[in-house]
Protein backbone atom coordinates (compact mmCIF):
# COMPACT_ATOMS: atom_id res chain seq x y z
CA UNK A 1 0.00 0.00 0.00
CA UNK A 2 2.55 2.57 0.59
CA UNK A 3 4.63 1.43 -2.34
CA UNK A 4 1.34 2.37 -4.70
CA UNK A 5 1.00 5.76 -2.95
CA UNK A 6 4.83 6.74 -3.56
CA UNK A 7 4.31 5.16 -6.85
CA UNK A 8 0.96 7.66 -7.63
CA UNK A 9 2.39 10.37 -5.95
CA UNK A 10 5.92 10.05 -7.97
CA UNK A 11 3.11 9.97 -10.98
CA UNK A 12 1.38 12.75 -10.03
CA UNK A 13 4.62 15.08 -9.53
CA UNK A 14 6.44 13.86 -12.46
CA UNK A 15 3.10 15.09 -14.35
CA UNK A 16 3.40 18.44 -13.28
CA UNK A 17 7.10 18.57 -13.76
CA UNK A 18 7.06 17.77 -17.34
CA UNK A 19 4.48 20.04 -17.93
CA UNK A 20 6.29 22.84 -16.41
CA UNK A 21 8.28 25.18 -18.64
CA UNK A 22 10.83 26.71 -16.88
CA UNK A 23 11.80 29.55 -19.84
CA UNK A 24 7.86 30.06 -19.58
CA UNK A 25 6.59 29.18 -15.99
CA UNK A 26 3.14 31.04 -16.89
CA UNK A 27 2.44 29.75 -20.79
CA UNK A 28 -0.65 27.69 -21.43
CA UNK A 29 -3.76 28.10 -23.55
CA UNK A 30 -6.98 29.51 -21.46
CA UNK A 31 -10.64 28.25 -23.08
CA UNK A 32 -13.00 30.44 -21.88
CA UNK A 33 -16.81 30.26 -22.24
CA UNK A 34 -18.88 33.35 -21.74
CA UNK A 35 -22.64 32.44 -22.03
CA UNK A 36 -24.25 35.36 -23.86
CA UNK A 37 -27.73 34.49 -23.97
CA UNK A 38 -30.41 31.94 -23.10
CA UNK A 39 -32.33 30.32 -25.36
CA UNK A 40 -36.12 28.07 -24.98
CA UNK A 41 -33.78 25.12 -24.38
CA UNK A 42 -30.72 25.88 -23.65
CA UNK A 43 -27.95 28.89 -24.22
CA UNK A 44 -25.43 30.75 -26.73
CA UNK A 45 -21.68 30.94 -25.38
CA UNK A 46 -19.15 32.70 -27.22
CA UNK A 47 -16.13 30.20 -27.09
CA UNK A 48 -12.58 32.16 -26.76
CA UNK A 49 -9.11 30.64 -26.98
CA UNK A 50 -5.91 32.72 -25.50
CA UNK A 51 -2.44 31.34 -26.74
CA UNK A 52 -0.51 32.91 -23.46
CA UNK A 53 2.50 31.13 -24.55
CA UNK A 54 5.12 33.05 -25.00
CA UNK A 55 7.18 31.26 -27.57
CA UNK A 56 5.06 28.15 -28.56
CA UNK A 57 2.26 28.67 -31.31
CA UNK A 58 -0.34 26.45 -32.96
CA UNK A 59 0.72 25.60 -35.88
CA UNK A 60 -1.10 24.29 -39.53
CA UNK A 61 -3.71 21.94 -39.76
CA UNK A 62 -4.44 24.46 -36.27
CA UNK A 63 -6.23 23.31 -33.05
CA UNK A 64 -8.78 20.49 -32.46
CA UNK A 65 -10.60 20.61 -29.06
CA UNK A 66 -13.12 18.21 -27.69
CA UNK A 67 -15.01 17.55 -24.77
CA UNK A 68 -18.23 15.86 -23.13
CA UNK A 69 -20.90 17.20 -22.46
CA UNK A 70 -22.45 16.78 -19.00
CA UNK A 71 -25.66 15.62 -19.93
CA UNK A 72 -27.68 14.96 -23.35
CA UNK A 73 -26.66 18.59 -24.88
CA UNK A 74 -26.69 19.03 -28.58
CA UNK A 75 -25.33 21.49 -30.77
CA UNK A 76 -27.81 23.50 -32.91
CA UNK A 77 -25.27 25.89 -34.85
CA UNK A 78 -22.36 26.80 -35.04
CA UNK A 79 -20.29 29.98 -36.42
CA UNK A 80 -16.49 30.52 -36.74
CA UNK A 81 -15.72 26.64 -36.39
CA UNK A 82 -17.90 23.40 -37.10
CA UNK A 83 -17.70 19.71 -35.37
CA UNK A 84 -16.09 16.97 -37.44
CA UNK A 85 -18.79 14.92 -37.23
CA UNK A 86 -22.87 15.23 -36.71
CA UNK A 87 -23.18 12.13 -35.21
CA UNK A 88 -26.79 10.23 -35.00
CA UNK A 89 -29.95 13.05 -35.40
CA UNK A 90 -32.50 10.97 -35.92
CA UNK A 91 -34.79 11.68 -33.03
CA UNK A 92 -34.93 15.24 -34.28
CA UNK A 93 -37.30 16.47 -36.49
CA UNK A 94 -37.71 19.35 -39.00
CA UNK A 95 -34.84 21.31 -37.11
CA UNK A 96 -31.89 18.96 -37.41
CA UNK A 97 -28.85 20.22 -34.96
CA UNK A 98 -25.40 20.49 -36.46
CA UNK A 99 -24.42 18.15 -33.47
CA UNK A 100 -25.47 15.37 -31.84
CA UNK A 101 -22.45 13.39 -30.25
CA UNK A 102 -21.63 13.12 -26.67
CA UNK A 103 -18.12 13.71 -27.52
CA UNK A 104 -18.03 16.36 -30.10
CA UNK A 105 -14.74 17.47 -31.78
CA UNK A 106 -14.77 21.18 -33.35
CA UNK A 107 -11.78 22.83 -35.42
CA UNK A 108 -11.60 26.40 -37.06
CA UNK A 109 -12.48 26.94 -40.07
CA UNK A 110 -10.83 28.00 -43.07
CA UNK A 111 -10.05 32.07 -44.20
CA UNK A 112 -12.29 33.09 -46.78
CA UNK A 113 -15.49 31.15 -45.45
CA UNK A 114 -18.59 32.99 -46.31
CA UNK A 115 -18.96 36.27 -44.34
CA UNK A 116 -22.65 34.23 -42.47
CA UNK A 117 -20.19 32.00 -40.94
CA UNK A 118 -18.30 33.63 -39.29
CA UNK A 119 -17.60 34.91 -36.03
CA UNK A 120 -14.84 37.01 -34.16
CA UNK A 121 -11.11 36.07 -34.05
CA UNK A 122 -12.26 33.44 -36.29
CA UNK A 123 -11.55 31.16 -39.17
CA UNK A 124 -7.85 31.16 -39.59
CA UNK A 125 -7.30 27.13 -39.88
CA UNK A 126 -6.79 26.35 -36.22
CA UNK A 127 -3.44 28.42 -36.50
CA UNK A 128 -2.36 30.44 -33.23
CA UNK A 129 0.27 32.67 -32.82
CA UNK A 130 2.92 32.45 -29.44
CA UNK A 131 1.91 35.48 -27.19
CA UNK A 132 5.35 36.82 -26.95
CA UNK A 133 5.42 36.93 -30.96
CA UNK A 134 2.03 38.57 -31.91
CA UNK A 135 -0.52 39.02 -29.25
CA UNK A 136 -2.99 39.94 -32.01
CA UNK A 137 -2.88 37.07 -33.72
CA UNK A 138 -2.90 34.43 -30.80
CA UNK A 139 -6.68 34.20 -30.28
CA UNK A 140 -9.38 31.93 -31.70
CA UNK A 141 -12.91 32.05 -31.15
CA UNK A 142 -16.48 30.86 -32.41
CA UNK A 143 -20.26 30.93 -31.13
CA UNK A 144 -22.12 27.87 -30.21
CA UNK A 145 -25.85 27.41 -29.94
CA UNK A 146 -26.51 24.63 -27.05
CA UNK A 147 -29.69 22.66 -26.70
CA UNK A 148 -30.91 20.21 -24.24
CA UNK A 149 -29.19 22.21 -21.80
CA UNK A 150 -30.02 24.44 -18.24
CA UNK A 151 -31.26 27.32 -18.90
CA UNK A 152 -29.94 29.56 -15.70
CA UNK A 153 -26.96 29.78 -14.02
CA UNK A 154 -28.31 26.80 -11.35
CA UNK A 155 -29.21 24.44 -14.15
CA UNK A 156 -26.55 24.75 -16.86
CA UNK A 157 -24.13 21.66 -16.58
CA UNK A 158 -20.54 22.79 -17.41
CA UNK A 159 -18.74 20.04 -20.01
CA UNK A 160 -15.76 18.31 -18.90
CA UNK A 161 -12.92 15.96 -19.97
CA UNK A 162 -12.05 18.69 -22.28
CA UNK A 163 -9.10 18.05 -24.98
CA UNK A 164 -6.89 19.74 -26.72
CA UNK A 165 -4.96 18.72 -29.61
CA UNK A 166 -2.30 21.72 -31.06
CA UNK A 167 -2.21 20.35 -34.01
CA UNK A 168 -0.53 16.76 -32.27
CA UNK A 169 -0.87 15.44 -29.30
CA UNK A 170 0.92 17.13 -25.82
CA UNK A 171 -1.49 19.50 -23.58
CA UNK A 172 -3.21 18.42 -20.96
CA UNK A 173 -6.29 20.14 -20.15
CA UNK A 174 -7.69 20.63 -16.30
CA UNK A 175 -11.81 20.93 -15.44
CA UNK A 176 -14.02 23.58 -16.45
CA UNK A 177 -14.34 25.83 -13.44
CA UNK A 178 -16.69 29.25 -13.01
CA UNK A 179 -14.92 32.38 -12.78
CA UNK A 180 -16.09 35.79 -12.82
CA UNK A 181 -18.35 36.63 -15.44
CA UNK A 182 -16.67 38.65 -18.38
CA UNK A 183 -17.20 42.28 -19.03
CA UNK A 184 -17.08 43.55 -22.56
CA UNK A 185 -17.54 47.44 -23.47
CA UNK A 186 -19.42 48.53 -27.07
CA UNK A 187 -17.86 49.72 -29.45
CA UNK A 188 -18.39 53.16 -28.52
CA UNK A 189 -16.05 52.03 -25.12
CA UNK A 190 -19.37 53.77 -23.31
CA UNK A 191 -21.44 51.31 -22.38
CA UNK A 192 -20.06 47.80 -20.25
CA UNK A 193 -22.30 44.84 -20.53
CA UNK A 194 -20.94 41.16 -18.79
CA UNK A 195 -21.69 37.67 -19.95
CA UNK A 196 -24.12 35.72 -17.84
CA UNK A 197 -22.24 32.67 -17.09
CA UNK A 198 -18.18 32.33 -17.32
CA UNK A 199 -16.44 28.96 -17.05
CA UNK A 200 -12.65 28.38 -17.72
CA UNK A 201 -10.20 25.37 -18.65
CA UNK A 202 -6.91 25.56 -18.64
CA UNK A 203 -4.39 23.39 -21.54
CA UNK A 204 -0.48 23.25 -20.61
CA UNK A 205 2.08 21.19 -22.93
CA UNK A 206 4.19 18.77 -22.24
CA UNK A 207 7.05 17.95 -24.55
CA UNK A 208 7.42 14.02 -22.98
CA UNK A 209 3.66 13.88 -24.07
CA UNK A 210 4.17 15.35 -27.68
CA UNK A 211 7.13 13.02 -28.44
CA UNK A 212 9.39 10.47 -27.36
CA UNK A 213 12.52 12.25 -28.85
CA UNK A 214 13.79 15.86 -29.63
CA UNK A 215 12.33 17.47 -33.02
CA UNK A 216 15.42 19.98 -33.30
CA UNK A 217 19.31 19.70 -32.45
CA UNK A 218 22.17 22.10 -32.43
CA UNK A 219 25.50 22.28 -33.74
CA UNK A 220 28.75 24.75 -32.86
CA UNK A 221 31.34 26.14 -34.77
CA UNK A 222 33.62 28.94 -33.73
CA UNK A 223 36.33 31.24 -35.39
CA UNK A 224 39.35 30.07 -33.40
CA UNK A 225 38.62 26.30 -34.19
CA UNK A 226 38.56 24.70 -37.53
CA UNK A 227 36.70 21.80 -36.60
CA UNK A 228 32.75 21.77 -36.20
CA UNK A 229 30.56 20.37 -33.49
CA UNK A 230 28.04 18.18 -35.24
CA UNK A 231 24.48 17.83 -33.55
CA UNK A 232 24.34 14.04 -31.69
CA UNK A 233 24.16 11.00 -33.61
CA UNK A 234 20.55 9.68 -33.79
CA UNK A 235 19.65 13.31 -31.88
CA UNK A 236 16.21 12.96 -32.80
CA UNK A 237 15.56 9.10 -32.89
CA UNK A 238 16.26 7.28 -35.78
CA UNK A 239 13.55 5.61 -36.54
CA UNK A 240 13.16 6.82 -39.96
CA UNK A 241 16.07 6.75 -41.08
CA UNK A 242 14.52 3.38 -43.00
CA UNK A 243 12.24 5.66 -45.04
CA UNK A 244 14.81 9.18 -45.11
CA UNK A 245 15.46 10.57 -48.45
CA UNK A 246 18.90 11.43 -49.97
CA UNK A 247 19.27 15.09 -50.89
CA UNK A 248 19.74 14.21 -54.74
CA UNK A 249 17.35 11.27 -54.51
CA UNK A 250 15.08 10.99 -57.25
CA UNK A 251 11.88 10.95 -55.48
CA UNK A 252 11.86 14.58 -54.67
CA UNK A 253 10.90 15.44 -58.32
CA UNK A 254 8.00 13.10 -57.90
CA UNK A 255 4.51 15.41 -58.05
CA UNK A 256 2.94 15.75 -54.41
CA UNK A 257 6.21 14.83 -52.62
CA UNK A 258 6.10 18.07 -50.58
CA UNK A 259 2.33 17.59 -49.46
CA UNK A 260 1.49 16.75 -46.16
CA UNK A 261 0.37 13.98 -44.29
CA UNK A 262 -3.13 13.69 -42.55
CA UNK A 263 -1.27 12.21 -39.27
CA UNK A 264 1.61 14.76 -40.25
CA UNK A 265 4.05 12.02 -40.40
CA UNK A 266 7.47 13.95 -41.44
CA UNK A 267 9.77 12.89 -45.09
CA UNK A 268 13.62 13.34 -43.72
CA UNK A 269 16.65 14.16 -45.56
CA UNK A 270 19.02 11.75 -44.56
CA UNK A 271 21.55 13.00 -41.98
CA UNK A 272 23.36 11.16 -39.40
CA UNK A 273 21.34 13.09 -36.57
CA UNK A 274 17.80 12.78 -38.52
CA UNK A 275 16.06 15.82 -36.94
CA UNK A 276 13.53 17.81 -39.12
CA UNK A 277 15.29 21.25 -37.42
CA UNK A 278 19.38 21.68 -37.28
CA UNK A 279 20.40 24.84 -35.20
CA UNK A 280 23.67 26.09 -35.88
CA UNK A 281 25.09 28.53 -33.57
CA UNK A 282 28.72 29.84 -35.31
CA UNK A 283 30.80 32.59 -33.19
CA UNK A 284 32.31 34.26 -36.18
CA UNK A 285 34.11 37.49 -35.41
CA UNK A 286 35.91 38.74 -31.59
CA UNK A 287 35.99 42.25 -31.71
CA UNK A 288 37.49 44.95 -29.16
CA UNK A 289 34.27 45.57 -27.30
CA UNK A 290 31.77 43.32 -29.24
CA UNK A 291 31.80 40.30 -30.65
CA UNK A 292 29.16 38.86 -33.08
CA UNK A 293 27.43 35.39 -33.66
CA UNK A 294 25.49 33.71 -37.22
CA UNK A 295 22.63 31.74 -36.08
CA UNK A 296 21.39 29.08 -39.27
CA UNK A 297 18.05 26.89 -39.05
CA UNK A 298 18.22 24.57 -41.48
CA UNK A 299 14.25 22.27 -42.30
CA UNK A 300 15.03 18.72 -43.04
CA UNK A 301 11.63 17.70 -43.44
CA UNK A 302 10.32 17.43 -47.11
CA UNK A 303 6.72 17.66 -46.46
CA UNK A 304 5.83 20.92 -44.46
CA UNK A 305 6.59 24.75 -44.04
CA UNK A 306 6.78 26.44 -40.57
CA UNK A 307 4.38 29.24 -41.78
CA UNK A 308 5.11 30.40 -38.22
CA UNK A 309 8.71 29.47 -36.06
CA UNK A 310 10.26 30.98 -32.91
CA UNK A 311 14.05 30.17 -31.57
CA UNK A 312 14.57 30.68 -27.80
CA UNK A 313 18.39 30.76 -26.46
CA UNK A 314 19.33 31.25 -23.22
CA UNK A 315 22.86 32.42 -22.84
CA UNK A 316 24.60 34.67 -20.49
CA UNK A 317 25.52 37.29 -23.36
CA UNK A 318 22.01 38.01 -24.16
CA UNK A 319 21.59 40.44 -21.61
CA UNK A 320 23.84 43.04 -23.59
CA UNK A 321 22.19 42.54 -27.35
CA UNK A 322 22.79 45.27 -29.79
CA UNK A 323 21.48 44.84 -33.33
CA UNK A 324 19.96 41.73 -34.65
CA UNK A 325 20.41 41.46 -37.90
CA UNK A 326 17.44 39.82 -40.43
CA UNK A 327 15.51 38.50 -37.35
CA UNK A 328 13.14 39.53 -35.06
CA UNK A 329 14.44 39.98 -31.45
CA UNK A 330 12.62 40.03 -28.13
CA UNK A 331 13.99 39.36 -24.78
CA UNK A 332 12.02 36.81 -22.23
CA UNK A 333 12.71 37.72 -18.44
CA UNK A 334 10.63 34.95 -16.97
CA UNK A 335 12.23 35.88 -13.24
CA UNK A 336 12.50 39.39 -13.83
CA UNK A 337 16.00 40.59 -12.77
CA UNK A 338 17.76 37.46 -14.60
CA UNK A 339 18.15 38.44 -18.54
CA UNK A 340 19.67 36.20 -20.08
CA UNK A 341 17.17 34.56 -22.82
CA UNK A 342 15.64 35.68 -25.51
CA UNK A 343 13.35 34.81 -28.56
CA UNK A 344 13.98 35.42 -32.24
CA UNK A 345 11.37 34.83 -35.00
CA UNK A 346 11.44 35.48 -38.43
CA UNK A 347 10.17 39.11 -40.04
CA UNK A 348 6.98 38.92 -41.40
CA UNK A 349 7.24 39.01 -45.58
CA UNK A 350 10.65 38.10 -45.57
CA UNK A 351 11.95 35.08 -43.92
CA UNK A 352 8.74 34.42 -41.14
CA UNK A 353 8.02 31.43 -43.53
CA UNK A 354 11.05 28.46 -42.90
CA UNK A 355 10.62 26.62 -46.33
CA UNK A 356 10.49 22.69 -46.80
CA UNK A 357 14.14 20.93 -46.92
CA UNK A 358 15.72 21.88 -50.05
CA UNK A 359 17.72 25.20 -51.28
CA UNK A 360 15.32 27.36 -49.57
CA UNK A 361 15.02 25.14 -46.47
CA UNK A 362 17.27 27.71 -44.37
CA UNK A 363 16.78 31.21 -42.29
CA UNK A 364 20.03 32.80 -41.01
CA UNK A 365 20.76 35.81 -39.33
CA UNK A 366 23.21 37.26 -37.46
CA UNK A 367 23.67 38.78 -33.79
CA UNK A 368 25.83 41.68 -32.41
CA UNK A 369 26.71 41.57 -28.45
CA UNK A 370 28.71 43.90 -26.26
CA UNK A 371 31.16 42.79 -24.18
CA UNK A 372 31.20 42.34 -20.72
CA UNK A 373 33.89 43.02 -19.63
CA UNK A 374 33.99 41.54 -15.93
CA UNK A 375 32.48 38.35 -17.56
CA UNK A 376 32.91 38.05 -21.05
CA UNK A 377 35.32 34.68 -21.70
CA UNK A 378 35.93 32.46 -24.76
CA UNK A 379 36.81 29.56 -22.12
CA UNK A 380 34.63 26.80 -21.23
CA UNK A 381 31.76 26.64 -23.68
CA UNK A 382 30.65 30.27 -22.93
CA UNK A 383 30.09 31.04 -26.14
CA UNK A 384 27.60 28.67 -26.83
CA UNK A 385 24.26 28.42 -25.54
CA UNK A 386 22.67 26.77 -22.69
CA UNK A 387 19.41 26.03 -23.98
CA UNK A 388 18.22 26.31 -27.33
CA UNK A 389 14.12 25.93 -28.21
CA UNK A 390 12.46 26.01 -31.70
CA UNK A 391 8.60 26.33 -31.59
CA UNK A 392 8.78 25.28 -27.84
CA UNK A 393 10.27 22.21 -28.41
CA UNK A 394 13.72 21.93 -26.42
CA UNK A 395 16.39 20.80 -28.99
CA UNK A 396 19.30 18.45 -28.34
CA UNK A 397 22.66 20.42 -27.42
CA UNK A 398 25.98 18.56 -27.84
CA UNK A 399 27.69 17.23 -24.89
CA UNK A 400 29.54 19.57 -23.64
CA UNK A 401 33.17 17.97 -23.64
CA UNK A 402 32.83 18.71 -27.38
CA UNK A 403 32.34 21.76 -28.20
CA UNK A 404 35.08 23.98 -29.77
CA UNK A 405 38.47 24.46 -27.76
CA UNK A 406 40.27 27.39 -28.05
CA UNK A 407 43.33 27.19 -29.87
CA UNK A 408 45.81 27.73 -26.88
CA UNK A 409 44.83 24.99 -25.15
CA UNK A 410 45.46 22.84 -27.99
CA UNK A 411 48.89 24.25 -28.34
CA UNK A 412 49.35 24.05 -24.70
CA UNK A 413 48.77 20.19 -25.14
CA UNK A 414 51.14 20.29 -28.44
CA UNK A 415 53.61 21.78 -26.05
CA UNK A 416 53.82 19.44 -23.49
CA UNK A 417 53.66 16.11 -25.89
CA UNK A 418 56.50 17.50 -28.15
CA UNK A 419 58.17 18.47 -24.34
CA UNK A 420 57.36 14.26 -23.74
CA UNK A 421 58.37 13.21 -26.79
CA UNK A 422 61.96 14.85 -26.79
CA UNK A 423 62.63 13.87 -23.18
CA UNK A 424 61.99 10.55 -24.17
CA UNK A 425 64.15 10.42 -27.56
CA UNK A 426 67.00 12.21 -25.23
CA UNK A 427 66.38 9.33 -22.51
CA UNK A 428 67.29 6.71 -25.40
CA UNK A 429 70.18 8.12 -26.63
CA UNK A 430 72.10 8.36 -22.70
CA UNK A 431 71.24 4.78 -22.32
CA UNK A 432 71.90 4.03 -25.94
CA UNK A 433 75.43 5.90 -25.17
Amino acid sequence: MRFLISSLFFLVLFSYAAAYDPLDPNGNITIKWDIISWTADGYVAAVTMNNFQMYRHVMTPGWTLGWSWAKKEVIWSMNGAQTTEQGDCSKFKGNVPHCCKRNPTVVDLLPGVPYNQQFTNCCKGGVLAAWGQDPTASVSAFQVSVGLAGTSNKTVKLPKNFTLLGPGPGYTCGRAKIVPPTTFLTPDRRRKTQALMTWNVTCTYSQLLARKNPSCCVSLSSFYNDSITSCPTCSCGCQNKGNCVKSDSKLLKMVGIHTPKKNNAPLLQCTHHMCPIRVHWHVKVNYKDYWRVKISITNFNYRLNHTLWTLVVQHPNLNNVTQVFSFDYKPLVPYGSINDTGMFYGMKFYNDLLMEAGPFGNVQSEVLLRKDMNTFTLKQGWAFPRRVYFNGDECELPPPDAYPYLPNSAHHYNLLSFTNFMSSLLFILIVIH
